[in-house]
């Protein structure tokens, strides 16, 4: 078993979808040269080019954030659900989803019964496998792909933005799985020709996902 402490890289993912501003700019065209000729005042047309550019930037700005939404709030759908992990305090259950028409890493609370929203972590034609949750979710595991290769990906909930623990990894990675407390990380590496396992500690100035009141735990071996 190896112990290694990897440097982060912190990737900030967006989102960009198709509007149709011809629709938008026509609808306001028309607006703008009726109240032109209805009061003879051409400072209305200035107006209206300001508002159209202000739309258009909110506009911009919201699909800079798209996440794709859940259509069904059930558990399961028709779709295949599979993967699923539990976070240590029970409550929430994070699993991967075909519904909706794409591979996407879903959390589900189990108190409410709904999904609850992780904004940034799925991203299109980008696939997600082998989800572990840490206490209370805040932290959430998985492996995906940079540059064709396999990598361990971690998600915080609490600040919405996903990082690479692994970028520089030479060997083939499987499996990982995260503490409770979100400290270290354990996963399957080929690195030496067979299947072994590595621990990865990502270092005592995290925010330790624990209860509120709860002792922070010694690390292992002090």
């Amino acid at each position: 078993m190896k112990k290694v402490t990897p440097g982060f890289r912190l990737q900030r993912f967006n989102h960009w979808g198709l509007i149709p501003f011809w629709i938008l700019d026509f609808r306001f065209w028309i607006v703008k040269e009726l109240l032109y000729k209805l009061f003879k005042f051409p400072s209305v047309t200035i107006i209206f080019q300001i508002g159209i550019g202000l739309m258009l930037t909110v506009l911009l700005f919201a699909c800079g954030n798209y996440e794709t939404p859940i259509v069904s709030t059930d558990l399961n759908s028709r779709y295949t659900e599979e993967k699923p992990a539990l976070s240590g305090d029970g409550r929430f259950l994070a699993f991967v989803s075909h519904r909706n028409g794409s591979h996407q890493l879903l959390v589900h609370d189990l108190q409410k019964q709904r999904f609850i929203s992780t904004p940034r972590l799925n991203r299109r034609n980008i696939l997600i496998e082998s989800p572990s949750l840490s206490y209370t979710a805040r932290y959430i595991v998985y492996i995906t792909s940079d540059r064709g290769r396999p990598v361990v990906g971690l998600y915080d909930r609490a600040t919405q933005y996903s990082q690479i623990l692994t970028p520089s990894y030479r060997g083939w990675i499987r499996n990982p799985s995260i503490s409770p407390d979100g400290r270290y990380v354990v996963f399957e590496t080929s690195i030496r020709g067979q299947w072994d396992i590595e621990i990865l500690d990502r270092g005592p100035n995290i925010e330790l996902d624990i209860p509120n009141g709860m002792k922070v735990p010694a690390p292992p071996g002090s």
